[in-house]
């Protein structure tokens, strides 16, 4: 059914999006800044459009990958004089938010937020919940079915096989012979649908590697090849870097102390843990840490991108799901290409953008099959250049910004948390 409201938005509701509580289906909201427009995905279906009205220019909406962070019927902004700002959706604690208004021109006018028509943001705010992804972009984005080895599926148990059953002899058997054969264990009754206690989704960040992470396995391979690096906390002082020292003056190389890739790749050679890793693979799960584990990204001279991979639709019968994909323009500095030792670009409209930077990426079988024991209806994967921006914190899903604002947000601590 699709009803009109005459207000340049329109919604397109069904049994299986217009849910409330933990019964939402996962839907995607999408923020053109380009077209001025939201638009409301279930998988690669359109459940909602609204026009909208972005940051005008010297407080133009940041773009990246966000989620729902906190929701109010009634908020007035503690930033603008208490402006009211009904049916609040916040997507950051430094101040960006959907919120319904009554001036929402076709052009950019806010201060940073998304300003929807008020009976548009009414309907959406029944239709979302916290933790739902809203990703605000340049250009339009349409989310694509995605199949690839590399992507996670939940983890299904294999029917047990039973052995030695007895079958009717043919005419050549003797009558007593027993014939050995593998049959499938009638699977036990699944419980009804009512008793079935969904789990809530996880989202997980793939990037590369910062120094803390370098230097906490530097010190716990330090330390466990007997050089007393103190202890391991991702931070060298003068203990770490001693021991750095002494490995190198052991193994008869340039004694300077510095974490040099040659001196990372002896390191790991003479502690038999192969290549470095060069990723790391994050998870969390209710706006909380879970675990992280490092990850090898092939050919790292070559950007990552900025990916967003939705899980959902699990197939009851064969515990399996979909997962879509979007990709989003990736926006990297000169500074930080240098750092991260970017030489080339990824494209983002590229065909197959997506599956060639899966193929580079390589994460570790343990970690593989606990996040396939973890994997749930509306789960998430990001893979982007961008990393851990100081928008990911206690009490959010990972926030990855691919531009900010002209004017930058204040960093917002807790007790000062505003909009």
């Amino acid at each position: 059914m699709r009803l009109a409201f005459g207000l340049g938005f329109a919604l397109a509701l069904s049994a299986s999006t217009a849910l409330a509580g933990s019964e939402q289906a996962p839907l995607q909201i999408v923020v053109s800044r380009d077209q001025q427009s939201l638009v409301v995905y279930d998988g690669n279906t359109v459940v909602a459009t609204s026009n909208v009205s972005t940051g005008k220019a010297g407080h133009s909406t940041p773009t990246g990958i966000f989620s729902i962070l906190e929701k109010r019927r009634f908020h007035k902004s503690n930033i603008y004089s208490n402006a009211p700002m009904p049916f609040m959706q916040r997507l950051t604690w430094s101040g960006i938010a959907l919120h319904a208004s009554n001036h929402v021109p076709s052009y950019p006018a806010s201060h940073g937020c998304v300003r929807m028509p008020d009976a548009f943001a009414r309907q959406l705010f029944k239709m979302t919940g916290r933790g739902l992804h809203v990703l605000i972009s340049d250009r339009q984005l349409t989310p694509v079915a995605i199949s690839d080895p590399f992507l996670f599926q939940p983890k299904v148990e294999e029917p047990a096989l039973l052995s030695d059953a007895t079958l009717r002899p043919s005419v050549s058997q003797v009558p007593t012979q027993s014939v050995e054969v593998a049959t499938i264990e009638p699977a036990p009754e699944k419980p009804a649908a009512t008793e079935t206690k969904s789990e809530p989704p996880i989202r997980m960040l793939i990037t590369h590697r910062g120094m803390r992470e370098i230097t906490l396995d530097i010190q716990s391979l330090l330390n466990e090849l007997g050089y007393a690096a103190g202890f391991a906390d991702g931070y060298a002082g003068a203990q770490t870097t001693d021991a750095i020292k002494a490995f190198q003056t052991a193994e008869a190389m340039t004694v300077d102390g510095k974490m040099t890739p040659a001196f990372i790749e002896a390191l790991y050679a003479k502690a038999g843990k192969g290549k470095p890793p060069n990723g790391q693979l994050l998870v969390r799960r209710d706006f909380e840490p879970l675990f992280e584990t490092p990850v090898v990204i092939e050919r790292p001279e070559i950007a990552l991108g900025t990916h967003f991979f939705q899980f959902q639709d699990i197939d009851a019968s064969t515990g399996k799901g979909e997962w879509f994909v979007m990709t989003l323009d990736n926006t990297l500095s000169g500074p930080m290409k240098k750092r991260l030792g970017i030489t080339v670009e990824e494209d983002p409209t590229a065909f197959n953008s997506a599956q060639r930077t899966l193929s580079r990426i390589k994460v570790p079988d343990d970690a593989r099959q606990r996040i396939e024991a973890l994997l749930a209806e509306g789960s998430s994967l990001t893979i982007s250049d961008m990393g851990l921006g100081q928008e990911t914190g206690a009490g959010t899903d990972f926030v990855t910004v691919t531009r900010t604002r002209s004017a930058a947000p204040r960093v917002i601590h807790d007790a000062q948390r505003s909009l």
